[in-house]
């Protein structure tokens, strides 16, 4: 097989695998000793995995591209000698150094953890991530071989969304009258083996002698907040931040040969898609954080300065109008979350100055917070800001490595494409933007199926821009001038 077809055919095994972490990885890796093994069939398809087990993937998959790396990188050198140099030569060796520094020091700070446990798997999903963003930057990016990362990644991105779709409009108003009315007939119409796993799974809790619908598990189904097939809301709204701006963008560009009706069906579909699961997962930060990147849309637009102004304010008055009478009853009610995050980030501060070397080791928050808590405070096992967190689990040298090099990243791929008329790349920037911001109030970095889809995608942006060379309108879409 020539060397080009096989970096092909790793490329579009390597989104399957992403696509993989996006069904499958998408719980915190601090969690690992909580996710069972499947027993059945349908838990293997309708659960998620021990997240232990893509370490059994990722590294012979890591090995290969590093071998792929580096032969199309000699046979570059014997094609090209005079131009094609090392690295060094072709970018900031900076976006080169940073990452191997930051991985290298969660290392050695792992020889000073408070929990090897914690350390071992979040050692593990760090490596990954660096792993993501050097694959990108040196194999994916090549030739524009990027793109066969996409048929995994975006099917499985998709069966992610339309699983929100379906908790919303079906799967949670039908657990929750199943709930409810197992309680008011006293679960007969439930056999024994069932309720007996019902109460074993908590939905089930005996108050006052009686058994009834744990109504904290009542309160959240009622409310909708969907999750698709990660852990959490917030998750979601995190990938769709990271990776509906590049499914729209395909939606937009990709369809331009289609029959009319057929393309506004597809653009209809991804925008519903995307727009509902995003909607309905309830995230504030994430609401916000989308007006955001929709303003960078806004001002890319080819449009007069005045129209441009305009439109921004629609746009920011209209998404901030409906924050506010989506979120009201939240805010009414002392916007608690908020709370609790200024806990975690104060409890944060004070691990680092107690520990500036060494921090309490990569992973191990929870540590700290258990002793540093304010009495009202719930429990907390991550930071909810990922920025933070290096500085707490591995010191002031791990917090720093990690936050200079995701902010040259993305300032040198975001400036080098600013000044593109790429439609594709510009949308995976915007999703990479926002996915990072919502690291100041979340804990992306710590869930395989974000952080390795967000780290791949950044290392194929530094690879694609080291040349500053625009692509061909073959494996990109021109932004459509207004």
């Amino acid at each position: 097989m020539k060397l080009k077809s096989a970096t092909k055919l790793y490329t579009l095994v390597f989104g399957l695998f992403l696509g993989l972490a996006i069904w499958k990885f998408g719980n915190p890796v601090i969690l690992d000793h909580k996710i069972s093994a499947p027993a059945t069939p349908a838990e293997f398809f309708g659960e998620p995995w021990p997240l232990h087990w893509a370490n059994w993937i990722l590294p012979p998959l890591g090995m290969i591209g590093g071998w792929l790396a580096f032969k199309n990188r000699k046979a570059n050198c014997a094609d090209t000698p005079a131009t094609a140099g090392t690295i060094l030569q072709r970018s900031s060796a900076t976006l080169y150094f940073l990452p191997l520094a930051w991985l290298g020091w969660q290392f050695i700070a792992a020889t000073h953890t408070v929990d090897a446990d914690l350390t071992r798997a979040t050692l593990w999903q760090f490596s990954g991530c660096v792993a993501g963003y050097f694959l990108g930057a040196r194999v994916f990016a090549r030739d524009q071989l990027w793109r066969w990362l996409l048929p995994g990644l975006l099917a499985a991105f998709a069966f992610c969304l339309v699983r929100g779709v379906d908790q919303h409009i079906f799967e949670f108003p039908q657990n929750y009258q199943l709930l409810t009315e197992g309680q008011r007939t006293g679960w007969t119409n439930f056999p024994p083996a069932t309720l007996a796993e019902m109460k074993n799974e908590n939905l089930i809790v005996n108050t006052n002698g009686l058994d009834v619908a744990n109504p904290i598990i009542l309160e959240k189904i009622k409310k909708g907040r969907v999750a698709g097939t990660l852990v959490y809301p917030n998750a979601l709204a995190g990938i769709v931040l990271l990776l509906g701006p590049l499914t729209l963008a395909l939606a937009f560009d990709s369809t331009q040969k289609l029959k009319p009706p057929v393309r506004m069906a597809v653009i209809a579909l991804t925008l519903f898609l995307n727009g509902a699961a995003f909607f309905w997962s309830g995230s504030k930060l994430g609401w916000l954080i989308g007006l955001g990147v929709a303003g960078l849309f806004v001002l890319r637009l080819d449009w007069p300065r005045t129209l441009k102004r305009g439109a921004m304010a629609v746009v920011l008055t209209a998404g901030l109008g409906i924050f506010a009478l989506r979120f009201q009853g939240y805010f009414a009610a002392g916007a608690t979350s908020v709370g609790a995050r200024l806990d975690y980030w104060r409890a944060a501060v004070q691990t680092t100055a107690a520990k500036p070397v060494f921090g309490s080791g990569p992973g191990t928050f929870q540590q700290s917070y258990a002793q540093l808590k304010s009495p009202q405070s719930e429990m907390a096992r991550l930071t909810h800001n990922d920025y933070l967190e290096q500085f707490s689990d591995s010191g002031l040298v791990g917090g720093l490595t990690y936050a200079a090099w995701i902010f040259l990243a993305l300032a040198a791929v975001g400036e080098k494409i600013w000044r593109r008329r790429e439609a594709i790349s510009f949308a995976i920037m915007a999703g990479l933007f926002g996915w990072f911001a919502q690291g100041l109030g979340e804990f992306g970095l710590y869930i395989p199926a974000l952080a390795w889809t967000a780290f791949a995608l950044l290392g194929c942006l530094v690879g694609l821009t080291e040349n500053d060379q625009p692509a061909s309108r073959q494996h990109f879409g021109e932004v459509r001038q207004g």
